[in-house]
Protein backbone atom coordinates (compact mmCIF):
# COMPACT_ATOMS: atom_id res chain seq x y z
CA UNK A 1 0.00 0.00 0.00
CA UNK A 2 1.67 3.37 -0.93
CA UNK A 3 2.62 6.05 1.75
CA UNK A 4 0.50 9.00 2.66
CA UNK A 5 1.48 12.44 3.39
CA UNK A 6 1.50 13.75 7.28
CA UNK A 7 1.54 17.25 8.25
CA UNK A 8 2.36 18.04 11.65
CA UNK A 9 1.89 22.19 12.10
CA UNK A 10 2.67 24.06 15.85
CA UNK A 11 2.40 20.88 17.50
CA UNK A 12 4.18 21.50 20.99
CA UNK A 13 4.02 19.26 23.87
CA UNK A 14 4.78 19.24 28.30
CA UNK A 15 4.85 17.27 30.77
CA UNK A 16 3.52 19.53 33.43
CA UNK A 17 5.62 22.46 33.40
CA UNK A 18 8.72 20.71 31.56
CA UNK A 19 8.54 21.88 27.88
CA UNK A 20 9.61 19.17 25.16
CA UNK A 21 9.19 20.84 22.26
CA UNK A 22 7.15 23.94 20.90
CA UNK A 23 5.91 25.05 17.80
CA UNK A 24 7.17 21.93 15.11
CA UNK A 25 5.49 22.09 11.92
CA UNK A 26 6.99 19.56 8.98
CA UNK A 27 5.39 17.63 5.99
CA UNK A 28 6.46 13.83 5.63
CA UNK A 29 6.08 13.55 1.69
CA UNK A 30 4.08 10.25 0.97
CA UNK A 31 6.44 7.28 0.59
CA UNK A 32 9.77 9.16 1.31
CA UNK A 33 12.12 7.83 4.52
CA UNK A 34 12.58 10.46 6.85
CA UNK A 35 14.48 10.88 9.64
CA UNK A 36 14.84 12.76 12.72
CA UNK A 37 18.24 13.29 14.54
CA UNK A 38 18.42 15.52 17.93
CA UNK A 39 20.66 15.43 20.62
CA UNK A 40 19.56 12.84 23.67
CA UNK A 41 16.75 14.47 25.43
CA UNK A 42 15.27 16.46 22.76
CA UNK A 43 11.88 14.29 22.88
CA UNK A 44 12.51 13.06 19.48
CA UNK A 45 10.62 9.33 20.85
CA UNK A 46 8.12 11.52 22.79
CA UNK A 47 7.36 12.93 19.12
CA UNK A 48 6.61 9.60 17.67
CA UNK A 49 4.41 8.92 20.24
CA UNK A 50 2.56 12.13 19.48
CA UNK A 51 2.45 11.54 15.86
CA UNK A 52 0.49 7.85 16.38
CA UNK A 53 -2.03 9.49 19.38
CA UNK A 54 -0.30 7.80 22.22
CA UNK A 55 0.16 11.30 24.08
CA UNK A 56 -2.11 13.92 23.29
CA UNK A 57 0.20 17.85 22.23
CA UNK A 58 -0.74 21.00 24.16
CA UNK A 59 -1.23 22.85 20.07
CA UNK A 60 -1.39 22.19 17.13
CA UNK A 61 -2.57 19.70 14.84
CA UNK A 62 -1.45 15.94 12.84
CA UNK A 63 -3.70 16.03 9.57
CA UNK A 64 -3.58 12.30 7.86
CA UNK A 65 -6.24 11.79 5.12
CA UNK A 66 -7.76 15.13 6.15
CA UNK A 67 -8.31 14.20 9.79
CA UNK A 68 -7.15 15.89 12.64
CA UNK A 69 -5.53 13.07 14.98
CA UNK A 70 -5.57 15.56 17.38
CA UNK A 71 -9.17 16.65 17.51
CA UNK A 72 -10.86 13.26 15.93
CA UNK A 73 -12.92 11.27 18.23
CA UNK A 74 -11.24 7.93 20.03
CA UNK A 75 -13.21 5.43 17.38
CA UNK A 76 -11.40 7.59 14.50
CA UNK A 77 -8.21 7.41 16.16
CA UNK A 78 -8.74 3.95 16.89
CA UNK A 79 -9.12 3.34 12.92
CA UNK A 80 -6.28 5.93 11.72
CA UNK A 81 -3.76 4.32 14.58
CA UNK A 82 -4.11 1.00 12.11
CA UNK A 83 -2.44 2.72 9.15
CA UNK A 84 0.66 2.88 11.24
CA UNK A 85 3.28 0.18 12.05
CA UNK A 86 6.06 1.16 14.50
CA UNK A 87 9.23 -0.30 15.39
CA UNK A 88 9.74 0.07 18.88
CA UNK A 89 13.39 0.74 20.21
CA UNK A 90 14.03 -2.95 21.43
CA UNK A 91 11.43 -4.86 19.41
CA UNK A 92 8.82 -5.01 21.83
CA UNK A 93 8.17 -8.49 21.38
CA UNK A 94 6.11 -10.60 23.86
CA UNK A 95 9.00 -12.58 25.85
CA UNK A 96 6.14 -15.87 26.13
CA UNK A 97 5.48 -15.73 22.15
CA UNK A 98 7.20 -17.13 19.68
CA UNK A 99 8.24 -15.16 16.97
CA UNK A 100 5.43 -16.39 14.68
CA UNK A 101 2.70 -15.94 17.62
CA UNK A 102 4.52 -12.01 18.33
CA UNK A 103 4.03 -11.39 14.21
CA UNK A 104 0.40 -12.76 14.11
CA UNK A 105 -0.23 -11.31 17.30
CA UNK A 106 -1.66 -7.53 15.35
CA UNK A 107 -3.77 -9.22 13.15
CA UNK A 108 -5.26 -11.84 15.21
CA UNK A 109 -6.01 -8.08 17.63
CA UNK A 110 -7.49 -6.35 14.62
CA UNK A 111 -8.61 -8.68 12.28
CA UNK A 112 -10.88 -11.63 11.44
CA UNK A 113 -8.73 -13.09 9.17
CA UNK A 114 -8.90 -16.86 8.91
CA UNK A 115 -5.83 -18.74 10.66
CA UNK A 116 -4.67 -19.75 7.58
CA UNK A 117 -4.30 -16.38 5.84
CA UNK A 118 -2.61 -15.15 8.77
CA UNK A 119 -0.18 -18.27 8.65
CA UNK A 120 0.49 -16.55 4.92
CA UNK A 121 0.32 -13.21 5.95
CA UNK A 122 2.95 -14.15 8.90
CA UNK A 123 5.51 -15.55 6.07
CA UNK A 124 5.80 -13.21 4.07
CA UNK A 125 6.52 -10.88 6.11
CA UNK A 126 8.94 -12.80 7.61
CA UNK A 127 10.38 -13.70 4.66
CA UNK A 128 10.99 -9.63 4.15
CA UNK A 129 12.87 -9.71 6.87
CA UNK A 130 14.88 -12.75 6.42
CA UNK A 131 13.81 -14.57 9.25
CA UNK A 132 12.10 -17.48 7.68
CA UNK A 133 12.86 -20.75 9.37
CA UNK A 134 12.97 -18.97 12.16
CA UNK A 135 9.16 -19.25 13.61
CA UNK A 136 9.12 -21.46 16.13
CA UNK A 137 12.14 -19.73 18.53
CA UNK A 138 11.89 -17.54 21.53
CA UNK A 139 12.75 -13.84 21.44
CA UNK A 140 14.97 -14.97 24.36
CA UNK A 141 16.80 -17.19 21.94
CA UNK A 142 17.65 -14.73 19.19
CA UNK A 143 19.92 -11.72 18.97
CA UNK A 144 19.50 -8.12 19.29
CA UNK A 145 19.18 -7.91 15.30
CA UNK A 146 16.99 -10.60 14.91
CA UNK A 147 14.93 -9.05 17.69
CA UNK A 148 14.79 -5.93 15.61
CA UNK A 149 13.70 -7.43 12.38
CA UNK A 150 10.76 -9.61 14.01
CA UNK A 151 9.24 -6.44 15.17
CA UNK A 152 9.78 -4.65 11.70
CA UNK A 153 7.93 -7.97 10.57
CA UNK A 154 4.87 -7.41 13.02
CA UNK A 155 5.29 -3.97 12.41
CA UNK A 156 4.66 -4.63 8.67
CA UNK A 157 1.45 -6.96 8.77
CA UNK A 158 -1.47 -4.50 8.71
CA UNK A 159 0.02 -3.19 5.61
CA UNK A 160 0.53 0.05 7.35
CA UNK A 161 0.52 3.61 5.27
CA UNK A 162 2.98 4.72 7.44
CA UNK A 163 6.18 2.98 9.31
CA UNK A 164 7.91 4.43 12.50
CA UNK A 165 11.15 3.64 13.49
CA UNK A 166 12.08 4.20 16.87
CA UNK A 167 16.40 4.20 17.09
CA UNK A 168 16.32 1.16 15.26
CA UNK A 169 20.13 1.13 15.54
CA UNK A 170 19.81 0.79 19.33
CA UNK A 171 21.97 -1.68 20.72
CA UNK A 172 23.20 -2.92 17.24
CA UNK A 173 27.14 -2.88 15.97
CA UNK A 174 27.58 -0.74 12.86
CA UNK A 175 27.71 -4.57 10.91
CA UNK A 176 24.02 -5.07 11.73
CA UNK A 177 23.12 -1.24 11.54
CA UNK A 178 24.25 -1.27 8.10
CA UNK A 179 21.79 -4.40 7.20
CA UNK A 180 19.11 -2.64 8.95
CA UNK A 181 19.93 0.03 6.85
CA UNK A 182 19.41 -1.10 3.47
CA UNK A 183 16.34 -3.19 5.01
CA UNK A 184 14.26 0.27 5.25
CA UNK A 185 15.78 0.60 2.01
CA UNK A 186 14.44 -2.70 0.67
CA UNK A 187 11.37 -2.25 2.53
CA UNK A 188 10.61 0.98 1.30
CA UNK A 189 10.88 0.25 -2.61
CA UNK A 190 8.78 -3.09 -1.97
CA UNK A 191 6.26 -0.68 0.01
CA UNK A 192 6.06 2.92 -0.57
CA UNK A 193 5.22 3.41 2.93
CA UNK A 194 6.36 6.60 4.27
CA UNK A 195 8.68 6.13 6.61
CA UNK A 196 10.05 8.43 10.08
CA UNK A 197 13.32 6.88 11.60
CA UNK A 198 14.38 8.65 14.74
CA UNK A 199 17.85 7.91 15.48
CA UNK A 200 21.54 8.44 16.96
CA UNK A 201 23.16 7.24 14.02
CA UNK A 202 25.17 9.44 12.29
CA UNK A 203 25.91 6.45 9.04
CA UNK A 204 21.90 6.43 9.26
CA UNK A 205 21.26 9.73 8.87
CA UNK A 206 23.68 10.46 5.92
CA UNK A 207 22.86 7.48 3.76
CA UNK A 208 19.02 6.47 4.69
CA UNK A 209 16.65 9.62 4.31
CA UNK A 210 15.23 11.47 1.53
CA UNK A 211 15.03 13.98 4.00
CA UNK A 212 16.01 15.07 7.72
CA UNK A 213 14.96 16.91 10.46
CA UNK A 214 16.48 17.89 14.16
CA UNK A 215 15.36 18.77 17.05
CA UNK A 216 17.04 21.07 19.31
CA UNK A 217 16.43 23.81 22.53
CA UNK A 218 12.81 22.74 22.16
CA UNK A 219 11.88 23.14 18.69
CA UNK A 220 12.88 21.75 15.43
CA UNK A 221 15.65 23.11 14.25
CA UNK A 222 15.40 22.34 10.27
CA UNK A 223 13.41 19.93 8.23
CA UNK A 224 14.38 19.05 4.29
CA UNK A 225 15.90 17.57 1.71
CA UNK A 226 19.03 15.65 3.64
CA UNK A 227 21.20 18.20 1.13
CA UNK A 228 19.98 20.81 3.34
CA UNK A 229 20.86 19.70 6.60
CA UNK A 230 23.73 17.32 5.43
CA UNK A 231 25.86 20.63 3.73
CA UNK A 232 24.19 23.43 6.44
CA UNK A 233 26.96 25.40 8.45
CA UNK A 234 25.27 25.51 11.26
CA UNK A 235 27.60 24.94 14.24
CA UNK A 236 25.06 22.29 16.05
CA UNK A 237 24.87 20.81 13.11
CA UNK A 238 28.25 20.43 12.59
CA UNK A 239 29.30 19.14 16.17
CA UNK A 240 26.52 16.64 16.12
CA UNK A 241 27.42 15.24 12.67
CA UNK A 242 31.00 15.17 13.37
CA UNK A 243 30.65 13.32 16.92
CA UNK A 244 32.61 16.19 18.70
CA UNK A 245 32.34 17.46 22.28
CA UNK A 246 33.37 21.31 20.79
CA UNK A 247 30.23 23.24 20.00
CA UNK A 248 26.72 24.18 21.27
CA UNK A 249 25.47 20.83 22.66
CA UNK A 250 26.92 19.98 26.04
CA UNK A 251 26.58 17.08 28.56
CA UNK A 252 22.78 18.49 29.18
CA UNK A 253 21.80 19.55 25.94
CA UNK A 254 22.89 22.61 25.70
CA UNK A 255 26.22 24.82 26.61
CA UNK A 256 25.97 28.66 27.79
CA UNK A 257 26.89 30.69 24.32
CA UNK A 258 29.85 31.81 25.96
CA UNK A 259 31.20 28.51 26.55
CA UNK A 260 30.12 27.31 22.74
CA UNK A 261 31.76 30.43 21.72
CA UNK A 262 35.01 29.92 23.55
CA UNK A 263 35.38 26.43 22.37
CA UNK A 264 34.43 26.72 18.74
CA UNK A 265 37.32 29.62 19.15
CA UNK A 266 39.93 27.15 19.83
CA UNK A 267 39.31 24.31 17.68
CA UNK A 268 38.60 26.41 14.55
CA UNK A 269 40.38 23.62 12.39
CA UNK A 270 37.41 21.34 13.35
CA UNK A 271 35.38 23.55 11.57
CA UNK A 272 32.96 22.12 8.30
CA UNK A 273 31.45 18.76 8.07
CA UNK A 274 31.87 15.45 6.67
CA UNK A 275 32.35 13.96 2.69
CA UNK A 276 28.43 14.02 1.89
CA UNK A 277 27.84 10.00 1.34
CA UNK A 278 25.33 8.50 -1.53
CA UNK A 279 22.04 7.43 -0.65
CA UNK A 280 21.68 3.80 -0.42
CA UNK A 281 19.63 2.30 -3.12
CA UNK A 282 17.65 -0.89 -3.32
CA UNK A 283 19.64 -3.86 -3.52
CA UNK A 284 19.63 -5.84 -6.63
CA UNK A 285 16.60 -7.76 -7.92
CA UNK A 286 14.48 -5.11 -5.77
CA UNK A 287 11.83 -2.85 -7.19
CA UNK A 288 13.26 1.03 -7.68
CA UNK A 289 11.77 3.62 -4.99
CA UNK A 290 8.70 5.08 -6.71
CA UNK A 291 9.60 7.87 -4.09
CA UNK A 292 13.21 8.84 -4.90
CA UNK A 293 11.02 9.90 -8.46
CA UNK A 294 8.39 11.61 -6.83
CA UNK A 295 11.22 13.26 -4.45
CA UNK A 296 13.38 14.24 -7.43
CA UNK A 297 10.89 16.45 -9.06
CA UNK A 298 9.23 17.80 -5.27
CA UNK A 299 13.38 18.80 -4.69
CA UNK A 300 13.58 20.32 -8.07
CA UNK A 301 10.53 22.45 -7.63
CA UNK A 302 12.45 24.04 -4.21
CA UNK A 303 15.79 24.21 -5.40
CA UNK A 304 15.63 28.17 -5.90
CA UNK A 305 14.86 28.47 -1.81
CA UNK A 306 17.82 26.61 -0.98
CA UNK A 307 21.24 27.34 -0.11
CA UNK A 308 23.83 27.30 -2.93
CA UNK A 309 25.67 24.21 -1.05
CA UNK A 310 22.77 22.53 -0.91
CA UNK A 311 21.50 22.86 -4.22
CA UNK A 312 24.92 22.15 -5.23
CA UNK A 313 24.79 18.65 -3.38
CA UNK A 314 21.47 17.99 -4.97
CA UNK A 315 22.41 18.15 -8.57
CA UNK A 316 25.40 15.84 -7.61
CA UNK A 317 23.57 13.27 -6.10
CA UNK A 318 20.97 13.58 -8.98
CA UNK A 319 23.65 12.92 -11.19
CA UNK A 320 24.84 10.03 -9.02
CA UNK A 321 21.10 8.78 -9.08
CA UNK A 322 21.30 8.84 -13.03
CA UNK A 323 24.93 6.81 -13.49
CA UNK A 324 23.76 4.08 -11.38
CA UNK A 325 20.04 4.02 -13.03
CA UNK A 326 22.48 3.42 -16.48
Amino acid sequence: MAGVEVTVQGLSKSFGRANIWSDVSLTLPPGEVSVMLGPSGTGKSVFLKTLIGLLKPEKGSIVIHDTDLVKCSESRLYELRKLFGVLFQDGALFGSMNLFDNIAFPLREHTKKSEAQIRDIVAEKMTLVGLTGDEKKLPGEISGGMRKRAGLARALVLDPEIILFDEPDSGLDPVRTAYINQLIIDLNAQTDSTFLIVTHDINTAQTVPDNIGMLYRKHLAMFGPREVLLTSDEPVVSQFLNGRRQGPIGMSEEKDTAQAAREMGEVEELAGLPPLKPQLAPSPGMPERKAALRRQERVQRIMPTLAPAAQQAIRDSHRGASAYAG
